[in-house]
């Protein structure tokens, strides 16, 4: 794709940083900036789900922290001390003069992240936010949290971004909001939400987001049906991809059909929250917003 385009943004949103060693992260995304110069990015976050299907707990906020200083040093071609296994030394990437990557134009960093320290960790050491709504309710609310890490450490937001994974369908003229089409195009995007609440609330407790209340007991008994050594498999195993038959039918399936073309914020879809827009063109997106 770099190679085959002349100005689309390339980049992972996001790259898991437990799955992959800092100064590995730093040479791949450094390679496509040889070969998409200017137009490379690199999203990263701890990969809570990767390590949950794994049935590991996600990485530590220090741990990401000590990564992504790494990885930035490494960006900005600096000589930096890395640990690995106990085991601490100075690195740097080497043979930048073959030209087998480029530092030059300089890679933005963009942190993932859907908690309050997270995105205040994104204020202190991205050039952008990326997080997720609903699970954060608004773009002001997870400004907030990176203004007090920026604040925490003297640093401008100047030129700072923020992109939102926000799921948008867009309905036929009169298709309903929980149409077989809307459900199964848009309802993997929405699920993800929920598998995410369940894990948490299954290790923690506590109580389900507003927008899942609907649906959050018939849930809990689905998934109690799963022995619980195998409940992480199974919670996450069709991640943003397709919507399962079991999960498809959770939700109640009678909707109102849609009024006038605009942007609808609707409660339930198919019984998951979402927001939809009548009218205009067909198809079901998640998008990737920049503001």
């Amino acid at each position: 794709m770099a190679q085959q385009t002349r100005s689309i943004k390339v980049g992972p949103g996001v790259a898991i940083a437990p799955t992959r060693l800092a100064p590995v992260t730093a040479n791949a995304i450094a390679t496509i900036n040889r070969l998409a110069p200017g137009r490379t990015f690199l999203g990263i976050g701890t990969g809570n789900t990767s390590m949950r299907l794994l049935g590991q707990p996600p990485m530590k906020l220090d741990e990401f922290a000590e990564y992504l200083r790494v990885v930035r040093a490494l960006l900005d071609g600096k000589r930096v001390d890395y640990t690995y296994r106990g085991c601490t030394a100075p690195i740097e990437l080497l043979m930048r003069e073959f030209d087998f990557y480029a530092l030059e134009p300089r890679i933005p960093m963009f942190v993932s992240g859907f908690g309050p320290q997270a995105m205040a960790l994104a204020g202190e050491i991205g050039d952008g936010l990326v997080f997720s709504i609903p699970r954060v309710p608004t773009v002001d609310d997870a400004l907030k949290h990176v203004r007090a890490g920026a604040a925490r450490v003297g640093r401008s937001l100047e030129g700072f971004q923020t992109c939102a994974l926000t799921p948008v369908a867009v309905l036929e003229p009169g298709e309903a909001l929980n149409s077989d089409r809307v459900v199964r195009e848009f309802g993997p995007a929405i699920m993800a939400s929920v598998h995410y609440a369940y894990d948490k609330w299954w290790r923690t407790g506590g109580d389900p987001p507003a927008f899942m209340r609907s649906i959050w007991k018939r849930y809990c008994e689905l998934l109690e049906e799963v022995p619980p050594h195998l409940r992480h498999i199974r919670l996450h195993d069709s991640h943003y991809t397709f919507m399962r038959e079991d999960e498809a039918t959770t939700a109640p399936r009678a909707a109102p059909r849609a009024p006038a073309p605009g942007w609808v914020p609707v409660g339930v879809v198919g019984g998951f929250a979402a927001a939809v827009c009548c009218g205009g063109l067909a198809g079901s997106y998640l998008l990737c917003c920049t503001a």
